[in-house]
């Protein structure tokens, strides 16, 4: 809402006729205090609603950094290579393989040669 110069100097003029001129300073200075109180409240306002709303925004971008941390060291083919790995030292004992039904002469059973 803007005031022309025309419609200031009416409002000036109308409270110089209600309120006479020696409480003009005092109706001026109880309007600038109110008007810096009100500016105080507003800024408190948007300071609270900007804490209220910067909580969980943080919250959520460290739960997104803890997920990015925990997926860079997270690798498959880690757990697959141990896999392979410990495999072959669980075969590898001091035993000689067996032989294949197939390949076994001594085999006692049902075999298709």
């Amino acid at each position: 809402m803007e005031l022309s110069i025309g419609e200031m100097a009416l409002i000036a003029i109308a409270i110089v006729v209600l309120f006479g001129p020696d409480k003009l300073p005092q109706i001026a200075r109880d309007l600038g205090a109110g008007v810096r109180k009100m500016r105080g409240a507003v800024e408190d306002i948007k300071t609270e609603i900007m804490k209220e709303t910067d909580n969980p925004v943080s919250e959520i971008k460290r739960e997104i950094e803890k997920v990015k941390d925990a997926a860079k060291d997270f690798n498959p083919m880690n757990d697959i290579k141990k896999d392979i790995l410990t495999e072959p030292s669980s075969v590898a004992s001091n035993e000689p393989p067996k032989p294949k039904p197939a390949d076994d002469d001594t085999y006692e059973g049902p075999v298709s040669r």
